[in-house]
């Protein structure tokens, strides 16, 4: 079988390395582009002893790389980037998977009240398609162009989605998003707040007015529970914070019961929902899954409680980089080109 002749849009970032280091190592990937402007001619081996041996290009400009040649290029970019060049490569052919925010909100009002942009081709907006595999991968099978869900929002909807996607189990109106992550989803960049001194022994909330992957949470909550873009009918009050490690995301999600919810053996709910999902690990009863437990692999792992009768308790751990960025681009790609949903994805958590 041919393999995937790959490139990336911004490979100096924490989601591009982490893209060079599962796509290194994927038996059907071919890199024949990997872009940066400043580190153009810098081997990326040079920058990144980790690949040394694994991968032998160079960085090179946006405008001297053979994107056009590629089947696939990721953007692993600052938000606007994706939006400016897609048009170009899909029309060569090209297929595309965009880790920032450009396809993600169908909602052109809040994406540039958000964003602080307006979008740049509203008509290929409407032909994108939410890249969540446990949840939409009939249509990400058949895309042009692949939204990578931001990494907050993959534990929140993959946490929620068995108790919205049958009616009536919760006040949908209700529910709550505590989630912590890692230093390194802010992006690799120099700034205050990220520094050693500042991060580490201390944990804090942040966005708590109002954050950006608030709308993409609720917009694609409310589609997985059917009901209109906009609705009051579903609401998620989220609330981020930051944790002192370097990599790793925790959420703690928590809905109110209905009658019909309190009836239900959720742990039976969870278990069935995702029986067949390579890549979410629904726990045992009574367990709290540990953010190490994914350091560097794929997977979810979820743990569900009732700590009330009418209250239902899920938490969520992923690692940020891999499954809540690019592990599950990868895993897009995967199912965009019919290949075994695991391929190059096979690699166990690191612990300690």
């Amino acid at each position: 079988m041919k393999r995937l002749r790959i490139g990336i849009v911004g490979g100096t970032g924490y989601t591009g390395v982490e893209l060079l280091r599962l796509l290194a190592r994927h038996p059907q990937a071919e890199l024949a582009a990997i872009t940066s402007r400043k580190e153009a001619g810098t081997p990326v081996a040079d920058m990144f002893p980790s690949l040394r041996g694994q991968v032998d290009l160079a960085f090179t400009t946006p405008d001297d790389a053979p994107l056009h040649t590629c089947d696939i290029v990721f953007f692993a970019t600052p938000h606007g980037v994706a939006m400016a060049q897609a048009r170009r490569l899909l029309d060569a052919g090209v297929r595309l998977i965009d880790l920032a925010a450009d396809f993600r909100l169908q909602n052109l009002t809040e994406f540039t009240q958000w964003y602080g942009m307006e979008h740049a081709c509203p008509d290929l907006l409407q032909e994108a398609v939410y890249g969540l595999p446990e949840l939409h991968r009939e249509a990400i099978a058949k895309a042009r162009i692949v939204a990578n869900p931001g990494c907050y929002p993959t534990t929140v909807q993959l946490g929620f989605a068995p108790l919205l996607r049958t009616p009536g189990l919760v006040e949908a109106t209700h529910l709550m998003a505590n989630c912590a992550s890692g230093v390194s989803g802010a992006g690799r960049k120099a700034e205050i707040g990220l520094l050693f001194s500042e991060a580490s022994d201390n944990f804090k909330a942040y966005g708590v007015k109002g954050h950006r992957h608030g709308p993409e949470i609720n917009e694609q909550l409310r589609r997985i529970a059917g009901a209109p873009p906009g609705s009051s009918a579903v609401d998620c009050l989220f609330v981020p914070h930051l944790t002192p490690m370097i990599r790793g995301m925790h959420a703690t999600l928590s809905a109110r019961l209905t009658p019909a919810g309190q009836a239900l053996d959720l742990q039976a709910l969870y278990a069935s929902f995702y029986a067949k999902e390579p890549f979410v690990d629904v726990l045992p009863p009574g367990s709290a899954p540990e953010t190490r437990s994914v350091r560097g692999a794929n997977t979810l792992r979820l743990a569900v409680h009732k700590p009330r009768p009418d209250m239902a308790l899920i938490l969520v751990v992923q690692d940020n980089l891999t499954k809540g960025a690019s592990g599950q681009a990868v895993q897009n790609m995967n199912v965009m080109f019919g290949l075994p949903e695991n391929m190059g994805l096979d690699g166990l958590a690191v612990l300690p």
